[in-house]
């Protein structure tokens, strides 16, 4: 069990929210006291030595669960930042496209490949960041892609937020989210030089 001086501090809805909770609780304990009482003045003694061990044994069964929750957390900590590592930081552009070729996911490098905020790609077609005469090749990779199952490159020009273009190696495959619906995944990387 950790100190109370290793404790986070504790915020003002946190105090709150267990002031609530321990209101409720007592409030049901008391409800329940009256019959509990009257059923306590009935057990006898190696009943009670009985059940006080059940209790104390049941306090240390959810005193592991919690710290194993809690390593559970740290490892989802970590996971997470590895993940932020490999995906949001990574030196290509990473897309994920949906069905009507909208973007769901872009990281850190495609938002800047293509001039605009992360937050301003999700939802937008990603044709509309291909070049206009490219627009041809772009639907060729995805016909492929769709029709065949297997990973799919082209090099093609696309347009940054600002009108400007440059050249991208594009490359597609296909995945399934936890739902089972296909999306497409795209790794852009400039190839301007």
């Amino acid at each position: 069990m950790t100190s109370p001086d290793k404790r986070r501090p504790r915020t003002t809805s946190t105090l709150g929210d267990t002031r609530a909770r321990r209101q409720r609780a007592e409030a049901l304990a008391l409800g329940k006291a009256a019959t509990s009482l009257e059923r306590i003045d009935a057990l006898s003694l190696d009943t009670t030595r009985a059940m006080l061990h059940e209790l104390h044994v049941h306090q240390i069964e959810l005193e592991m669960q919690n710290e194993e929750l809690r390593q559970a957390q740290m490892e989802l900590d970590t996971e997470r930042a590895r993940y932020f590592d490999l995906y949001d930081l990574a030196p290509v552009g990473y897309c994920t496209v949906d069905a009507d070729g909208l973007i769901q996911q872009a990281n850190l490098t495609a938002a800047a490949l293509l001039g605009q905020p992360r937050r301003a790609l999700v939802k937008q077609r990603i044709s509309r960041f291909i070049f206009k005469q490219d627009q041809d090749v772009y639907y060729l990779l995805r016909q492929q892609l769709i029709k065949s199952g297997e990973p799919q490159s082209r090099e093609l020009r696309m347009l940054k937020g600002d009108g400007t273009t440059f050249w991208a190696h594009l490359a597609a495959s296909m995945a399934l989210d936890a739902g089972g619906v296909a999306s497409c995944r795209i790794v852009v990387n400039d190839i301007s030089e």
